[in-house]
Formats: structure tokens, C-alpha cells, sequence
């Protein structure tokens, strides 16, 4: 405590510390952190520890600082270790100043300190957005993307919309053997997004994979998304391997898809169909007389596209194709805000369509 209180910087363990500036993720929620490296010489021998303490003081509330710590164990290190250890931590913050006191210390009680200051602020564009996190809130970084959300309060004055969303589980990459975290956290954003809004009463999730072409998880007519059943449902997902029977069938990818938008799209129930993903990019799309049958769907289709490079792949994907066939719109999603407002205008058109007048915006804004 009397170091972080010194504010001097401190270099009795050598260390550099690389701090990162508050960025807005897909969890609409503002990510800080830092990265730490240490000569390895430094920490050669045996039974080294190194624990770190660093405390998140919003500006205006400098009597309710957040205290963190990390404790890490250093495996045995030879006398003639060569290169540096990086080690980092992150935190959550909301719009805000911030102060962070930050400090790291060895079993041999040598000090590394360093001080700085973030600031998390949204664009005066784009301050309409409700972020998932308060003005001047510290908080850990949450490690569980499929935690369930709070109950909604649903709106009573008009009947309950009932919408379906058909969801590709899949990278950015399609020959990715991995989800990556962003890609993750990006689909669950949307499917949040659509969790909050109070007009819906009924919701019905096809969650799909493209690779291994086949149903993920299903839940149909629910009050609420079950996010832990789909967490659970995505473990099984096996994208580093290929199934035989897949590759014997030519277009085995077109069919399965073709399949699936027309199930779900002769579904009567919904009041809307939302289909979200990254592209899927097929050697034949659907056939003109699926195209035609599917013409008779009078539900407000929508397609949230999950691309972060739209300029790499700027070509319709076969899910855009059918979507503007059937008079439907589709949405880019590249950035954090293009989650919130696209939700914000497909409400507006589900809305209307429902009850003849325009939706009144997102209802985390209302």
C-alpha cells in the first residue's frame, strides 16, 4: 500500500509495462488491461513467486477504488534463461476516467511499479447505445460468454412477438479449427441484444454449424434464451475433423442449407425470421425453384452478417442472396455499435409490420 501510494516507479524487479486503452467489445462493454514483460534471468532459480496488485480508481469517485490481484508461480528456471516472460491482466470498465496504481513483486520482495490513466468514452454518435456495463463501474473480466441473462420484464400493452433466429455457430475463418473468443463473444452479442427486448415474448433458437452441417441446438417457443444450454450444445462442436460421409456428397453443403432456411422459413408461428452469422460461401446457392417456394413466406426476414472484413469478402453469401429474394434486409455487423442499431431498425420494421406503426428505437434506450 505505501508503494501504490508514492506513486514512484519502481525498478527493483525490471520489468515494462505496456498498458492497453479501454476498447469497446461485442459484450458492449469497454476491455483494459495491461501486458507485463520480465527478463527471465531475473527469475531464474526455483520457487520463484510473483503476485500483482494494481487497484481502478474512477476520477469521480476516488473514495471507491477496485482492488485486483494475480498470483503466479514461475516454474523452475536455468541461471542462463534467455528472453523475456509476458504475463497480462484485464479488467471492465464503464464510460469513464479511471487511475490505475499497479505494482508486482517478487518472493525476494523486489518491486516493479507503474501508474497511468484510461479513459472510456463512446463517440457522441453513438451515445444512444446502452452499454452492458454503468458510467464509472470497475469490474473483473467475465470469463463466462453462456452465462444466463436477468429476466426481462416483457411489455404488456401489445400481444407478445414471437420471433425465430437461425444462427451459424462458426469463425470468421471458415477453415479455422476453433472458434476464437471474438467470434464467440460476437454471436452471443446478438443474440443478447434480441434476449433484452421487452416486446418479445417467445423466442425460438436454430443454432447451426456450416462445417460440420448440422443442427447445434435447438429451443423452440421459449420466454427466454437458454444460454447455458447452448454453451453446452457448442462443446460438441469438432471443427478440426472431417466427416467421410460429408466429403462423398458433391453438394452436400447446398443441401443441408437449403434444407434448413426452408424448414424454418414454412414455420407459420413467428412474427420475424433472423438469420445471423459470418457468410457462407457456397459453389451453388439455393436453386431458383426453392427460391420460388420460399416466395410464398410473407414473415420479415433479416440478416444479421457478421463480417469484420467486409472489403476482403464483399460478395452476397448464399444466406444474402435468399434474404434480398424474399425482400428481406441484411445488416453488416463489423463493429460493436453495429450490433445495437441494427437490432434498433429491424425492431422498427418487425413492429410495424405487426401493428401497423413504427417501432419507437432499442428498448435498453427507452
Amino acid at each position: 500500500m505505501a508503494t501504490l501510494e508514492s506513486q514512484d516507479v519502481r525498478k527493483d524487479l525490471p520489468c515494462t509495462v505496456t498498458v492497453s486503452k479501454p476498447v469497446l467489445g461485442f459484450d458492449l462493454k469497454y476491455h483494459s488491461g495491461y501486458e507485463v514483460t520480465v527478463p527471465l534471468k531475473e527469475l531464474a532459480g526455483s520457487d520463484n513467486h510473483l503476485t500483482m496488485v494494481f487497484r481502478v480508481t474512477p476520477e469521480n469517485h476516488p473514495d471507491e477504488p477496485v482492488y485486483f490481484n494475480q498470483h503466479i508461480q514461475v516454474p523452475v528456471l536455468d541461471d542462463d534463461a534467455s528472453g523475456p516472460a509476458y504475463l497480462q491482466g484485464t479488467f471492465e470498465v464503464g464510460e469513464g476516467k479511471y487511475h490505475v496504481d499497479w505494482l508486482m513483486r517478487d518472493r525476494a520482495e523486489r518491486l516493479c511499479s507503474f501508474y497511468w490513466d484510461i479513459e472510456a468514452n463512446l463517440p457522441s454518435k453513438d451515445k444512444q447505445m446502452a452499454l452492458d456495463i454503468a458510467p464509472t463501474i470497475v469490474q473483473p473480466a467475465d470469463k463466462e460468454p453462456f452465462k444466463q441473462e436477468a429476466p426481462v420484464e416483457r411489455h404488456q400493452q401489445d400481444p407478445p412477438l414471437n420471433v425465430k433466429v437461425v444462427i451459424n455457430f462458426a469463425p470468421q475463418d471458415s477453415a479455422s479449427a476453433t472458434m476464437q473468443p471474438l467470434d464467440t463473444n460476437a454471436l452471443i452479442s446478438i443474440l443478447r441484444n434480441i434476449a433484452r427486448e421487452p416486446r418479445i415474448g417467445k423466442f425460438s433458437i436454430i443454432a447451426y454449424n456450416m462445417q460440420e452441417q448440422r443442427v447445434i441446438y435447438r429451443q423452440q417457443d421459449a420466454s427466454q434464451i437458454d444460454f447455458p444450454g447452448l454453451g453446452k450444445a457448442l462443446n460438441s462442436l469438432n471443427l478440426g475433423t472431417v466427416d467421410l460421409k460429408r466429403l462423398s456428397q458433391k453438394h452436400g453443403d447446398t443441401e443441408f442449407l437449403t434444407s434448413l432456411i426452408t424448414k424454418e422459413l414454412k414455420d407459420e408461428k413467428p412474427d420475424a425470421v433472423i438469420f445471423a452469422g459470418p457468410k457462407v460461401m457456397l459453389e451453388d446457392g439455393l436453386s431458383q425453384e426453392t427460391l420460388k417456394q420460399l416466395s410464398e413466406v410473407k414473415l420479415p426476414v433479416f440478416y444479421m452478417n457478421y463480417n469484420l472484413n467486409p472489403q476482403v469478402n464483399p460478395w452476397r453469401d448464399a444466406i444474402g442472396n435468399t434474404v434480398k429474394y424474399l425482400k428481406g434486409l441484411e445488416f453488416t455487423i463489423t463493429r460493436p455499435r453495429d450490433v445495437f442499431f441494427s437490432w434498433s431498425e429491424i425492431m422498427g420494421h418487425i413492429v410495424k409490420s405487426k401493428f401497423g406503426r413504427t417501432g419507437s428505437g432499442n428498448s435498453a434506450s427507452q
